[in-house]
């Protein structure tokens, strides 16, 4: 059964994290649909055990960096810093372009480092806001849903907000589940995925799967850049050497997860609490 209040102490930290923003207490209430009472007594506890913090001169809320440190314990601990950053490092500066690695997060993808490998001319930066990967969108997400049956493609898409936003994104973008299962059906087919101003307008990517020991896949490595530098023909091109870093990356992910399981990161401080936590 879900734990209401865990949920709702999540949802107010995702919120506030999104954009590292500060928010009044009323707009917050009112964009996760609590009661002006609940929320107060939850962000109360939040500020109490060091989670939030609340502007003496506004009454805004904000997150502290507790939730920060935590996160970068966690990033040190995978071996992505150690094991994968030099890779995706390689493999940016060989391509001339932005590398990206991905991680499957639950029902998600979440992009987690990066290189750029540009250093003049035209250069890429991501435009996006959200660090979550769009499905249907990108070479990553279909790279992705390539590996899994043809039933959990639309589960996973759905449960990451469906097609529903596909306005936001570039003029080639999918625009039905039809459509969708047709690409990662031919991503399947090629090896890797290919996006041609999708995600946004005027930027090629291509990206493969990287998988773990069991053969399951734990998330992707991508290359970016501008279409006048990345036409289909270059993309093709370029695609082998982004296999070749996925295998690279799929043998070593055993190692990654062998360090995380035994790796213990030093413990957040401990902070007096005044107040009980919501059980």
């Amino acid at each position: 059964m879900a734990h209401v209040p865990a949920e709702r102490c999540l949802a107010i930290l995702e919120l506030l994290a999104d954009g590292a923003r500060e928010m009044p207490l009323g707009e917050i209430a009112e964009r996760l649909a609590l009661p002006k009472s609940g929320a107060h007594r939850m962000l109360a506890t939040l500020v109490d055990l060091g989670w939030a913090e609340k502007d003496p001169g506004t009454s805004f809320y904000r997150l502290s960096m507790r939730l920060a440190v935590l996160g970068q314990q966690l990033y040190v601990a995978t071996g992505i810093p150690d094991i994968c950053q030099p890779l995706l490092d390689r493999l940016a500066s060989e391509c001339h372009e932005f590398a990206r690695l991905a991680v499957v997060d639950g029902h998600s993808l979440v992009w987690v480092a990066h290189a750029q490998g540009a250093s003049a001319g035209l250069v890429y930066q991501p435009s996006l806001a959200s660090n979550t990967v769009p499905l249907f969108a990108t070479a990553s997400g279909k790279a992705w849903l390539a590996t899994l049956p043809g039933d959990e493609v639309v589960q996973r898409v759905m449960k990451n907000g469906g097609l529903t936003n596909a306005d936001r994104y570039g003029p080639n973008v999918v625009r039905s589940l039809d459509a969708l299962l047709r690409e990662v059906k031919a991503t399947a087919r090629r090896g890797y995925g290919l996006a041609f101003s999708e995600a946004e307008f005027g930027v090629t990517a291509v990206a493969v799967a990287i998988r773990g020991h069991d053969g399951q896949a734990v998330g992707t490595v991508s290359i970016a850049g501008p279409g006048a530098r990345i036409p289909e023909r270059r993309a093709h091109e370029l695609a082998p050497l982004v296999q070749r870093t996925a295998a690279e990356l799929s043998r070593l992910w055993p190692l990654r997860v062998g360090a995380s399981a035994t790796a213990a990161p030093p413990a957040l401080p401990a902070r007096p609490s005044r107040r009980r936590a919501l059980a």
